[in-house]
């Protein structure tokens, strides 16, 4: 414990800083206002109140209880310490889960089960690496680490391994969606980590090699070495037992175990990337609602920004419309309401109507009805084709409305 305090402090000071640094750029990303409102209060208040805002200021929180925790430093871990620090890491990888790719999209219980689980397992291999390389590059001769220690840690590392490869797997397949979509952004990166963790795999076996040399040898070998019946030399006539049999098994692991960290560096680089692409799945559904049929669009998609003036979550966004078949005659409308971070918000009111200045037809209310989740209608019914004008009337409070407008073309 004494080796690694260091190096896990300076872990703590990096993720505290980073996290400080992310809730003051959150209120410029979301208002687009740059650099200049970092320190804007209204700025920050307002991003307090978004989805990834909150799991940031979360995030500080169980930073600060950990450090606490940490710092009581009991004589020996108790269970409820061990129960205390196990709520901490769910808790602290519930902060990413609920920011990212697993909120939303199809099985999204599954996938936040399934990406904390990912998260944690890549937790205990990479900082369980980390510890076992500073402990064998700074434990000293007379008190080197002990062997069991590190066969201890390499059986938590393949059980790891094995949540990892089965949630991946999962991952995926969720971010996929089809083999096709290794050819979008999302998919070439997803290419390149498989690699890279097919890389980390193949050091790690090279250090369960290593650790296995480092363990004591059988009592029944033992035995037949010491009377002579086979196997290697007695230690006696072998030289230093310490250099042969402990000094290069421990030499070798530390390589092994340092290609491995370095390694696991990158993936979480490439992962880094992927949390920041858009899946090869949405990738793929929106070229489906741009055109299933070239020349010909089945579902036609539009997004109308709009800004009420208030400062909430839902105060500003876009409102994403679809029209199938976006062709004359009556037509299924679908409407999403997302607020300013992105995220699908509920409102109290939508409404929906399309005109065609050039033919004085209109306005055509869409007649959308709340669905729980999204707005829809299969009862309007555009009778010419040509632009059309769609003015949405967005309402998120009893005072804050704005109607909003955007041409949409209707095909014969």
């Amino acid at each position: 414990m004494r080796l690694v305090r260091r190096p896990f402090a300076i872990g703590w000071w990096a993720l505290l800083g980073s996290t400080v640094v992310l809730v003051m750029l959150r209120g410029p990303y979301d208002s687009g206002d740059g650099p200049a409102g970092i320190l804007d209060v209204d700025s920050l208040r307002q991003a307090a109140g978004t989805r990834p805002g909150i799991a940031l200021l979360t995030r500080l929180v169980l930073l600060l209880a950990v450090a606490a925790l940490v710092r009581r430093r009991p004589p020996e871990p108790t269970s409820r310490v061990a129960v205390a620090a196990g709520g901490l890491a769910l808790g602290l990888a519930a902060t990413w889960v609920t920011a990212e790719h697993a909120a939303v999209g199809i099985q999204v219980p599954v996938a936040m089960a399934s990406t904390a689980l990912h998260l944690l397992a890549m937790a205990v291999w990479l900082g369980g690496l980390t510890a076992l390389l500073v402990t064998l590059h700074r434990a000293p001769a007379e008190d080197p680490l002990p062997p069991a220690a590190v066969a201890r840690f390499s059986r938590i590392a393949l059980a790891s391994v094995a949540v990892l490869s089965a949630t991946g797997v999962y991952q995926s397949w969720r971010g996929l969606g089809s083999w096709e979509a290794f050819t979008t952004p999302y998919g070439r990166i997803l290419a390149f980590k498989i690699w890279a963790v097919l890389l980390m795999l193949f050091a790690a076996s090279y250090s369960r090699r290593w650790t296995a040399r480092l363990l004591p040898a059988p009592e029944e070998e033992r035995v037949l070495i010491a009377a002579g019946h086979g196997g290697s030399p007695p230690p006696a006539e072998r030289g230093d037992p310490e250099d042969l049999t402990a000094q290069a098994p421990r030499r070798g692991l530390h390589r092994s175990v340092l290609a491995e960290a370095a390694i696991g560096v990158g993936v979480l680089a490439l992962t880094t990337l992927l949390t920041g692409t858009q899946t090869g799945r949405a990738d793929a559904e929106t070229a489906a609602t741009a055109s299933r049929v070239p020349g010909q669009p089945d579902i036609s998609l539009t997004l109308i920004p709009y800004d009420t003036g208030a400062n909430t979550l839902v105060g500003r966004g876009k409102v994403q419309v679809s029209l199938s078949p976006g062709r004359t005659g009556r037509n299924v409308v679908e409407a999403l309401v997302y607020g300013a971070d992105d995220s699908p918000v509920t409102i109290p009111e939508l409404r929906l109507a399309f005109t065609d200045t050039d033919r004085r037809i209109g306005p055509l209310d869409a007649g959308l009805v709340d669905e729980h989740g999204y707005w829809g209608s299969d009862t309007l019914n555009l009778p010419v084709a040509g632009t059309w004008t769609m003015k949405a009337t967005v309402r998120v409070s009893d005072i804050d409305q704005v109607t909003v407008e955007k041409t949409v073309t209707i095909r014969q």
